[in-house]
């Protein structure tokens, strides 16, 4: 068993069945399935210069607000 956070998630009925269905194809669970799929999700996502950019000025706002409700 792997240690770590429960997460739920709501997905379309036709989502959620083949998502079983392609676990059972390839001999894993769905939670299996779903951490190698969130994996390839954040691996894309690190390699797209746009979303870097994005997430960089998410981190620059965030650290200004911070800064305020500490004063």
């Amino acid at each position: 068993m792997i240690d770590g956070k429960v997460i739920s998630v709501r997905m379309p009925d036709e989502l959620a069945e083949q998502i079983d269905a392609m676990a059972r194809a390839e001999g894993v669970s769905v939670s299996e399935a779903m951490r190698a799929a969130a994996y390839r999700y954040i691996a894309t996502r690190k390699a797209d210069q746009d979303f870097k950019d994005r997430l960089r000025k998410r981190l620059e706002e965030d650290a200004e607000i911070l800064k305020r409700l500490a004063e």
